[in-house]
């Protein structure tokens, strides 16, 4: 990620005081940037990095940072600076690898206020939304929410209704999304192609605020979502020309050690047809929380294979931060 001093939005694009219904300094300064440092032997060294930045918003008093895990799983170093320049370690306090949402506990004194939660429920497809990072205004957007919709990725991962927001800020992991009235609706995850007015353009995907709050109190609690984690096969899938293929397997994961290959092409689950990823995933969850056995049904070399894989918890795979 370039230093924020290397690069600006033009100013038309940048939000203004006068121009916000809410106070617009304060919730830039609500901002921090995210350093993370990874161990070369972490699970998710190779396809993450072990170094690792982006962006956090503080929602509580006490400094408490939202952010999207990926910046931090596995994480051993986090560094956190705030507009006015302090910088502060961090502690990965927690991780809900259904949502994507992370925890950060300041390791000192931010001096940073906090931003309201608003809904994401309540928002519309055509509001005014501002996407914010750190470094100010010049790293602000002024933003329309174009879509709400479903959000599958090959990893895993499945978002019944996600926020896509345009244009696209270039660097979106754990930026934040603002309504109208500056509170927070989202939390930045992806930068995803989208068809608008004909035209594939690059939107930003974000992560619905609505999704925390049942899960707040857990993550404090225990580092997770108070929910049974979801079955996690170890598998990415690639969906493209009507059908679905195993691009990955991960090393020692649940398909790899029940022989999946990449290459498979995944038909369905049981005697269950399944058409894209959302399908897939949603098959998996109705058996059952993570440690169920899953039945696949896969196509090879023109033979259809079943294949039963006993599914795992994906945190059992990775490196647990240090306690302090």
């Amino acid at each position: 990620m370039p230093k924020p001093e290397q690069w600006a939005f033009r100013e038309p694009l940048q939000p203004k005081p006068d121009e916000t219904r809410f106070d617009l300094e304060r919730a830039l300064d609500a901002m921090v940037l995210i350093r993370a440092e990874v161990p070369e032997d972490g699970y998710t060294a190779s396809s993450l990095g072990t170094e690792r930045g982006g962006y956090g918003a503080v929602i509580r008093e006490d400094g408490l940072i939202l952010t999207i895990g990926y910046l931090i799983t596995e994480a051993t170093q986090i560094w956190l600076t705030t507009n006015r320049g302090a910088v502060v370690g961090g502690y990965p306090l927690a991780y809900d690898r259904t949502t994507g949402f992370a925890l950060i506990q300041p390791l000192g004194k931010l001096d940073a206020p906090a931003l309201p939660r608003g809904s994401a429920a309540a928002a519309k497809v055509g509001d005014q939304t501002y996407v914010l990072g750190h470094g100010g205004r010049a790293h602000a957007l002024k933003t329309e929410l174009i879509g709400k919709a479903e959000f599958a990725g090959p990893w895993e991962y499945l978002l019944d209704e996600a926020l896509y927001n345009t244009p696209a800020h270039p660097q979106w992991g754990g930026s934040a999304l603002l309504n109208a009235e500056g509170e927070l609706i989202g939390i930045g995850s992806l930068l995803v192609q989208q068809e608008l007015k004909g035209e594939a353009v690059h939107v930003n995907m974000f992560v619905p605020i609505d999704l925390l709050e049942p899960i707040l109190e857990g993550m404090l609690n225990t580092g997770r979502s108070p929910y049974p984690p979801c079955p996690w096969l170890g598998m990415r899938v690639q969906e493209g020309e009507d059908k679905m293929l195993v691009g990955s397997v991960a090393g020692g994961g649940p398909a790899e050690r029940a022989g999946v290959l990449a290459g498979d092409r995944v038909i369905g689950v049981g005697s269950e047809r399944v058409n894209g990823l959302g399908e897939l995933f949603r098959a998996v969850r109705r058996l059952g929380a993570a440690g169920v056995e899953v039945p696949l049904m896969l196509a090879r070399s023109g033979e259809v294979l079943r294949i039963a894989v006993k599914s795992a918890d994906r945190d059992d795979y990775l490196k647990k931060p240090n306690l302090h």
